[in-house]
């Protein structure tokens, strides 16, 4: 299926007011999930919120399926959160960590899961231990395999905990590299070590499949590549880990209060939900899943990824700029700097023609960029709606500086 990139600008108003490069940031959301979010306010305005939420729980229901469906899970292995980084934390917290625990992650790690590593440092003291990237600037399955086999898991004498957690990014905040995270899942099925997916920059430009990553625990945001309303996010947890996790944060929607000594927690992925929510927010979701979903993942990723090859090529012919993008799949984020130019300032003289980027603070990715003595970087990111003229229009506006 070939995207109907008309289609989807005119779904898309905004589009005629502004060339919007920063889907990695917060994307444009089409008019449908604008609806949806509008008709639920005006709904509950009329009707109450705590009746309206229950008029509508199928509605609600069918946002789990369609997240379900999106990423190849069960209903019932799906957590609606506020964000990808409450997702991240319910996963990694409930875990059952001990001292000498190993957490094996990577170069590219964002910085709200790296010092959350190192608070569990502290805190629980678990040792943390970055995969080697390979040749190609992406995670090393070599040296995760030589990683997860050096270790005491079975009684040895080497010295070395073992390995209670890897934990990776899919695709970094500040790059194009795709890592290969079918085969992180594959090494860790094979170890019996859990995999924790941070795949908040990958869900809605690339197809992720759960069973094809194997991961244990999935992340992701709403308001990103997904074109889903702000404060949107999700958690998938296998099924199978339920009984050994005991959540970080518990509620009266997590869990029931049976006896005055005593909680139950619920049988499914809700147990890492709060009772309360955004629900028009929640409506926008279901939409904006459902829309990515109609135009097909393969389909989406197809042409990001020939529109972010043909933007950085356009770049690397612009005297004076540098592209920073590693990995031999590479995905819709596309990062540069140009000689005497500052990234902020960039960023500030797109934004007066009209053109939306960000700029990746070395902060975000601290282990990645201390490595390539990264400066700020422009990040341009691009989707399914972007189009070649765009393309033109930033690399010379770029040019001109």
């Amino acid at each position: 299926m070939s995207i109907d990139v008309e289609r989807a600008r005119a779904d898309t108003p905004a589009c005629e007011r502004v060339t919007h490069l920063n889907h990695a940031g917060a994307s444009l959301p089409p008019r449908q999930v604008l609806d949806a979010q509008v008709e639920w306010l005006r709904a509950e305005a009329e009707t109450g919120g705590y009746e309206l939420a229950a008029q509508r729980a199928d509605d609600r229901q069918r946002t789990y399926d369609e997240v379900a469906a999106l990423l190849g899970a069960g209903n019932d292995e799906i957590a609606l959160v506020e964000n990808a980084t409450f997702a991240w934390h319910q996963a990694f917290w409930s875990l059952p960590l001990r001292p000498g625990d190993r957490i094996l992650t990577c170069t590219v790690e964002y910085a709200s899961s790296y010092v959350s590593y190192l608070q569990a440092q502290r805190r629980r003291g678990v040792a943390v231990e970055v995969i080697p990237d390979d040749e190609h600037g992406q995670v090393s399955i070599d040296a995760l395999a030589r990683l997860l086999d050096d270790g005491d898991a079975g009684g040895g004498d080497s010295g070395r905990g073992p390995v209670g957690l890897v934990a990776v990014t899919h695709v970094p905040t500040n790059g194009g590299v795709v890592n290969p995270v079918e085969d992180v899942g594959r090494l860790c099925r094979a170890a019996g070590v859990p995999f924790l997916l941070d795949a908040c920059q990958s869900v809605g430009q690339l197809p992720v499949d759960v069973e094809a990553v194997d991961c244990d625990f999935l992340a992701a945001t709403g308001r990103k590549f997904l074109r889903a309303p702000r404060g949107t996010g999700f958690l998938y947890a296998r099924r199978s880990r339920f009984e050994t996790m005991d959540p970080a944060f518990l509620d009266l929607l997590g869990a029931e209060w049976v006896a005055p000594d005593r909680y139950e927690l619920r049988p499914d992925a809700r147990r890492f939900e709060n009772w309360e929510s955004n629900q028009a927010a929640i409506a926008g979701l279901r939409e904006a899943v459902a829309y990515a979903r109609s135009w097909g993942l393969d389909a989406i990723a197809d042409r990001v990824g020939h529109l972010a090859e043909a933007l950085r090529a356009r770049l690397a012919d612009v005297p004076g700029v540098a592209m920073h993008d590693l990995g031999t799949r590479r995905s819709g984020i596309v990062t540069f700097t140009k000689d005497g130019h500052p990234a902020g300032e960039i960023k500030e003289a797109l934004a007066g023609q009209g053109i939306n980027v960000s700029v990746s603070e070395p902060s975000s990715t601290r282990l990645d960029a201390d490595r390539r003595r990264l400066p700020p970087l422009v990040r341009a990111s691009i989707h399914y709606l972007t189009t070649e003229a765009e393309l033109d229009r930033v690399t010379a506006a770029v040019a001109a500086m």
